[in-house]
């Protein structure tokens, strides 16, 4: 009698950890092992995504490009943005926020980077954002809305993802995209054709977003925990906590892809791209997952993490 009920807790107790597991099978998990050194031969082109590289080739062959890039080195409009995240923010070290500065660390270990400043600034809404300025440490800030709403892992990929513009020296565009986004453009040498300038760098800087979504993918070593965080930043809150499904955020993107591939969705979509400044949510979902998917990733980080296995056997 009493083997028969414990044999049955047994069982209770297993179907529990089972239905658990099910349960959560969408959403990050804690964190697991993460593979460091990616390898003396990773590099910037190793995570650049080929629009990214297309359409910096397009932007360095435009006339009079190169007058508005030494324009912005130094200038009084980039000290202005830089200056003013200084002032108003909460600068992340050691003892400031220490849990977000390991966070920065360990990513900044794994893409072979210095870390650069990282200010926290009170703001509602959700965002975070990468300052290059010329001579000094560059400089990302989080918002206080952004922390709230993701758990660790999805931090830290959002810190991996301003890590991407910086690793892949991006600065230069970005403040130039800035400018053009603050109606600050009368304090650069922009010529007659700045309309094509200003399209050419938001086509821009919607693909390098693909590019940094990789360099956050590096760090959380995850896709799910990557395509959480867009999935929150499309949708999700607080309330929301524990009902959001990665797998149903990824449908929802071949849905989209679908609706898409006809000729007036076609239209409709790139119609809608070229007033933002970020390429759709569900669509950078679609794409990291693709790439923790390819040869190139796998290239990366499973033949690091199989070389370590075999040299923990090893030992």
């Amino acid at each position: 009698q009493a083997n028969r009920c414990q044999r049955m807790q047994q069982d209770i107790l297993r179907m529990r950890a089972t239905a658990g597991s099910s349960a959560s099978s969408s959403v990050p998990g804690p964190p697991t092992s993460k593979v460091i050194d990616l390898g003396a031969g990773f590099s910037s082109n190793s995570i650049r995504h080929p629009l990214d590289l297309q359409y910096t080739r397009a932007l360095q062959s435009l006339p009079g490009i190169d007058a508005v890039i030494r324009s912005v080195g130094g200038s009084v409009a980039e000290q202005v943005l830089g200056l003013d995240n200084v002032g108003r923010g909460v600068l992340v070290g050691p003892t400031q926020a220490p849990k977000i500065y390991n966070l920065l660390k360990e990513a900044c270990d794994i893409l072979q980077m210095k870390p650069p400043a990282l200010y926290i600034r009170q703001n509602p809404n959700p965002n975070a954002y990468t300052l290059a300025i010329s001579g000094r440490q560059p400089l990302i800030v989080v918002h206080t809305a952004l922390i709230e709403l993701m758990n660790e892992q999805e931090l830290q990929a959002v810190i991996a993802h301003e890590l991407g513009h910086l690793k892949c020296d991006h600065g230069v565009w970005l403040t130039i995209a800035n400018l053009f986004s603050l109606g600050l453009t009368r304090l650069l040498p922009i010529p007659l054709f700045a309309d094509t300038i200003e399209d050419n760098i938001m086509r821009w800087v919607r693909s390098a977003e693909l590019t940094c979504d990789r360099a956050a993918m590096l760090v959380a070593q995850d896709s799910s925990v990557v395509m959480s965080v867009l999935m929150k930043l499309a949708g999700g809150c607080k309330a929301l906590e524990g009902q959001l499904s990665v797998d149903a955020f990824l449908e929802q993107a071949r849905t989209y892809e679908e609706a898409a591939s006809t000729p007036i969705g076609w239209y409709l979509r790139n119609a809608e791209a070229r007033q933002l400044t970020h390429p759709l949510p569900v669509m950078r979902a679609r794409e990291i997952d693709q790439w923790s998917r390819s040869p190139e990733y796998r290239r990366l980080v499973k033949q690091q993490q199989l070389q370590h296995q075999q040299q923990a056997d090893k030992s």
